[in-house]
């Protein structure tokens, strides 16, 4: 018999957490998370985004075996800001059967119609600032750090329930090797023969202080993007405390003019391309122990970047400035040993953005969708 049931202790939580085995355990492209940090994820203590967003957490189970899990979260600070009602599906996770499906949207909806939510996107794990979207293109290929990766068939399972497109985001691939076009090369070294605009890395020296800079103008830069939230100092601050062991100074970039920092660009090191080094990990054996020792014993697998973020104050927008962190990012990628770096996720409709990987040769290789639908 068909059930779903809202959990909330810590022993649940870990069911629902350990279920992603059951899905993806025989998957090869799968890289499995850290349980700690997937724990950290959704506890509504540790986690500051749910001391302003509510949630509910679903677990779809068949004559008492786990058969699926969804999350129906409402995101109060996506609201405020863009003055609307709307709720979000996260952390969707089924077997293969439309049953199971519709039953755990039923009671992800259910739970944000009277809430008062008028509509529902999603996937949201849990915002559009965490792992967002569901893939739907570029299933042969394993994802790379803080992006999602799902089973095909989710597809179908999320539209046959009348979910419709919202917004696609790309993600392009790109080569230390090819991506240094000549446009790049002629606009680049133009603007730095007029010296105006100096890039320089990250200091790791005064890491809170070069932290703060980048919160500033990620909020600031990305104001107008479709779906975005600014974070709070809080949330902003625990996500750079989990980004701290991965990052690379050298890939953390900021462009200032006359002394004044105007713009950034954040890259990281794929590291999971050393947690799927080896062997599959069994159940519930992605423990921190073993994440640390594939971390740091697999490094020579890690040969990918991904260019999670850059932003420029509006008023230095188009003029070729993001030209120059991308190949400072090319060139110091290069030297450390990188040989490809994934620029994702970017708008469909972020004309500049798109023409910018393409114009690096940039091949867009896997595509992410966000749903929605009216309750």
């Amino acid at each position: 018999m068909l059930t779903v049931r809202r959990i909330n202790s810590k022993a649940d939580k870990l069911k629902f957490v350990r279920f992603l085995w059951d899905i993806y355990g025989t998957d090869p492209n799968w890289v499995p998370a850290l349980e700690i940090d997937r724990m950290k994820l959704i506890d509504e203590i540790k986690n500051p985004f749910y001391k302003h967003s509510g949630v509910a957490w679903f677990l779809a189970e068949d004559n008492g075996k786990i058969v699926g899990r969804i999350a129906a979260i409402i995101n109060r600070n996506h609201n405020d800001t863009h003055h609307d009602k709307i709720g979000f599906f996260g952390f969707f996770e089924s077997v293969n059967d439309q049953a199971v499906a519709d039953a755990l949207f039923a009671e992800a909806e259910a739970f944000l119609r009277s809430s008062g939510m008028t509509s529902v996107q999603g996937p949201a794990n849990p915002s559009a600032n965490d792992e967002y979207g569901l893939l739907v293109e570029g299933f042969d290929r394993p994802p790379v750090l803080l992006t999602t990766y799902n089973p095909k068939y989710y597809i179908d399972l999320i539209t046959k329930n009348g979910y419709v497109k919202a917004k696609d985001m790309y993600a392009w691939l790109l080569s230390t090797k090819d991506s240094r076009s000549e446009k790049l090369v002629r606009v680049t070294t133009a603007l730095q023969e007029r010296g105006q605009i100096t890039i320089r890395p990250f200091n790791k020296k005064q890491f809170a202080t070069e932290v703060s800079k980048i919160k500033q103008l990620y909020n600031e830069a990305w104001e107008t993007n479709w779906g975005f939230v600014p974070l709070s100092d809080e949330e902003f601050d625990f996500v750079a405390a989990d980004l701290k062991p991965i990052y690379d100074p050298e890939l953390i970039l900021f462009a200032e003019h006359k002394g004044e920092t105007i713009g950034f660009s954040l890259s990281l090191p794929d590291v999971n391309q050393a947690f799927r080094a080896g062997t599959m990990i069994p159940r519930g054996m992605m423990n921190l122990p073993v994440g640390l020792w594939n971390l740091f014993t697999k490094k020579k697998a890690i040969d990918t970047i991904r260019i999670v973020i850059l932003g420029l104050k509006k008023e230095f927008r188009g003029r070729g400035i993001d030209g120059m962190l991308y190949r400072e990012t090319i060139d110091r990628a290069e030297r450390g040993g990188y040989k490809y770096g994934e620029a994702s996720w970017i708008l469909e409709d972020n004309d500049a953005m798109n023409r910018a990987c393409e114009m690096m040769n940039g091949k867009k290789y896997k595509t992410y969708r966000i749903y929605e639908k009216q309750l």
